[in-house]
């Protein structure tokens, strides 16, 4: 590590310093979009996943790409079509010169992967992404294969294109921690992406830290201490997502047909925990919970006919459960 912290002070004291000196070098290529920086950053520390959902042309691609030169992590992108076959990601066997099998790496073997426009491939396809998320492994004939830590995938959805897709499973969804919605910039950052995309300028994003110490607070992340009420808070929210707990919260009857499962509880604990230490605190309180529940629950609970015959979207919905 470039850095020994003596005590788990200084190295959250660290990680601030660390994550303000990140927004500082993604902000040379991103203009904007501060919250979905916030929400990538605090998953990839909390070692989960995201779900970006965007329409074309909002460089999603740029933005992962340039989190990973911040991060000096390796980073491939997996264009999701539906011929796409899960050898084309994971890799296959081939036979070599002396007739003996040999295991060439697909794409998912690297630090960063950006599965790009992922409901447009088959079920089958969209599958051979679970055992690497939850096991940090692939298995192929047999053989189990581990994957470089730290490894994070973020997958991008297209929401107004519908023909010729595959919409992920709710069991599929809740394998990612954040579901991050990336919205339009502001007329102001249009008017500096267009002034920085259209010159000569060629922008240099310097490495802020290493894989290594990328793992390191990632554990940190883990051991920060939480006190009960949070924590208590933040199962409670998730029962109040549920039409058919013991004593339903009146939204969730009305609008929704299915609620979140414990899932969702582990990961606002432990995002709340992330966006206490990003934010120069010690311990997280309950305004770091509610900081990342949108993201955290809005691919978790399903609306009924009446919400969405009513308009009322899954934001709204969780707004009136805080």
């Amino acid at each position: 590590m470039k850095e020994t912290f003596r005590t788990d002070v200084e190295a959250a004291d660290g990680l601030h310093k660390a994550y303000s000196t990140l927004k500082t070098e993604i902000s040379k290529v991103i203009v904007g979009q501060d919250e979905v920086v916030d929400f990538l950053l605090t998953s990839i520390f909390c070692q989960g996943h995201s779900l970006l959902i965007g329409v074309p042309g909002l460089a999603k691609t740029l933005l992962i790409q340039t989190i990973s030169s911040a991060l000096d992590l390796k980073f491939n992108r997996i264009q999701f079509t539906p011929d796409l076959m899960p050898s084309d990601i994971l890799g296959a066997e081939t036979l070599d010169k002396d007739r003996n099998f040999k295991f060439i790496k697909g794409p998912i073997f690297s630090n960063i992967i950006l599965a790009d426009e992922i409901n447009r491939t088959p079920p089958k396809t969209q599958a051979a992404l679970l055992e690497s998320m939850q096991e940090y492994s692939v298995t192929i004939a047999g053989h189990r294969y581990a994957l470089d830590r730290p490894f994070f995938v973020l997958a991008t959805q297209n929401p107004i294109e519908q023909e010729g897709t595959y919409p992920l499973p709710e069991a599929q969804l809740d394998r990612f921690m954040f579901n991050i919605l990336l919205d339009y910039p502001s007329y102001k950052d249009e008017v500096d992406i267009v002034k920085n995309t259209t010159s000569g300028t060629k922008v240099t994003v310097n490495p802020v830290m290493s894989s290594e110490e990328i793992t390191y607070f990632q554990q940190l992340v883990r051991k920060v201490p939480v006190a009960d009420n949070v924590v208590e808070y933040a199962v409670k929210l998730v029962h109040k997502t549920r039409p058919g707990a013991a004593t339903p919260n009146d939204t969730a009857k009305q609008y929704l047909e299915w609620g979140a499962g414990p899932r969702a509880s582990q990961f606002l604990v432990i995002g709340a925990k992330c966006n206490a230490l990003l934010h120069g605190k010690y311990s997280p309180d309950i305004e770091d919970v509610q900081a990342i529940a949108k993201p955290a629950l809005r691919h978790r609970i399903v609306r009924n006919f009446k919400a969405e015959a009513e308009g009322i979207t899954v934001d709204n919905i969780i707004d009136q459960l805080l």
